[in-house]
């Protein structure tokens, strides 16, 4: 019987690695969901059987994520949404340089011609 939830899709809380979430595992095989009550309405919960008290989620030195997704400081790096950064080769296109400095660079990278870029 399989007690974790059945979404495999990043569930961050407030930016941060959660627990609850379906890509996050213990090193020591010690997680376990449960349900608690409170204020008489039922929560899902995760459980360290290990130390027996609610899991700590990125505090703990055990924790990590499936697609590691985990950063040092617990934030979940699917959750941090940034400027999409340029192909290399779309940069070099855009470069004001010469046809033949352009193909010698994009041979470097592993390109055979400059045709590959436009």
């Amino acid at each position: 019987m399989n007690s974790r939830p059945q979404q495999f899709k990043p569930q961050p809380k407030d930016g941060k690695c959660n627990p609850l979430c379906s890509l996050f595992r213990c090193g020591k095989r010690s997680l376990v969901y449960t349900t608690r009550y409170y204020r008489g309405k039922p929560r899902k919960v995760a459980f360290c059987r290990w130390v027996g008290d609610y899991c700590k989620g990125y505090e703990c030195q055990y924790a990590y994520c499936e697609k590691r997704a985990l950063l040092p400081d617990g934030k979940c790096s699917f959750a941090i949404k940034g400027p999409r950064k340029k192909d290399m080769l779309e940069e070099i296109a855009e470069l004001s340089l010469e046809e033949h400095v352009k193909t010698l660079i994009t041979r470097k990278i592993g390109k055979k011609d400059l045709y590959f870029i436009e």
